[in-house]
């Protein structure tokens, strides 16, 4: 569905000689720009993945471990469904009246026949679940992205998204019930455990990938799927030149002449090799989750069928 892969393999491609130099300091600025609080953002990364491993992911094992595969199924539907209230009422604030009326057809049959959304019946009618959310109708509306920002049990998002989300939360009935954010919140982490045990064991640099999977999918949203290979093609080079830079530091700490052992620059071609389905995973991870990326941690989340 992405068009991101094919850009990303060429930008791996691009970057030599003199071009290297200049895409690498190129692609620093543009970093600094749209990350210009790293240092909070990786100290927000490192508290919600402690807070993930010690108290979320015991809750959520132990919420798989006594609840039915169906249940979990069901309850995840219900969320997913009741969420469509939103959905519908950005697309008319973004003047997407037929998907409107396609997308109000999707609640009402989930609604009704589907016994309160427990059951995604719409989508065996062959009626398409759509994402859009406060944060897309203000980029519409032409309200620019701002900084990439992490948040305490949110994770990431931006200055402009994190604006939307304030409108998300208080348009969705289930804010006003007690103790449905905390439901949906271990039901969110209970079917992100294979996305984040990718983004872990995947990722040279956890906090990059997330950051430029996140931004790249969050745009990719806000255009209705119509990319731009360029963007992207300076967006790898952003994260892999971050990459490079963090290497070359760690081995400058050590010594100078020290060169790279063959099973490192094999680790590196692997990385670079891999490095476009790594991404379009993740951007796939993130579709299928984004009716509950508001919840909580990296954002990394795959919801089970």
């Amino acid at each position: 569905m992405f068009l991101v892969a094919g850009a990303l393999t060429m930008a791996g491609c691009a970057s030599t000689g003199n071009h290297a130099e200049t895409s690498a300091e190129q692609a620093a600025a543009m970093t600094g720009r749209a990350d210009p609080f790293e240092g909070f953002n990786r100290s927000m990364y490192a508290f919600n993945s402690g807070l993930d491993k010690y108290f979320l992911k015991p809750v959520s094992d132990g919420y798989k471990w006594v609840t039915p595969d169906f249940m979990e199924t069901g309850v995840s539907n219900f969320f997913s469904n009741l969420k469509g209230i939103n959905v519908v009422l950005n697309d008319l604030l973004q003047g997407k009246f037929q998907q409107g009326a396609a997308d109000a057809g999707r609640f009402l049959t989930n609604t009704t026949i589907g016994v309160g959304g427990l059951i995604d019946v719409a989508s065996q009618f062959g009626l398409e679940n759509n994402i859009e959310d406060f944060g897309q109708t203000l980029a519409v509306w032409g309200v620019d992205e701002g900084a990439y920002l992490v948040l305490p049990i949110i994770g990431p998002t931006t200055l402009r998204d994190g604006g939307g989300l304030i409108l998300d939360k208080a348009a969705n009935p289930g804010t006003y019930v007690p103790g449905t954010s905390v439901l949906e919140g271990i039901s969110d982490r209970a079917n992100a455990e294979g996305a984040l045990n990718f983004i872990n064991e995947a990722a040279l640099d956890p906090y990059v990938f997330t950051r430029e999977s996140f931004m790249q999918y969050r745009r990719h949203l806000v255009n209705d799927g119509k990319t731009d290979q360029g963007h992207y093609e300076w967006e790898a080079d952003v994260a892999m030149d971050e990459v490079d830079d963090n290497t070359a530091a760690a081995k400058a700490e050590g010594s100078e002449d020290i060169s790279v052992s063959g099973s490192e620059e094999q680790t590196v071609a692997d990385a670079k090799a891999w490095r476009s389905e790594a991404f379009d995973d993740m951007l796939k991870s993130y579709q299928q989750a984004s009716m509950k990326m508001d919840r909580l941690s990296q954002g990394k989340l795959s919801i089970r069928n």
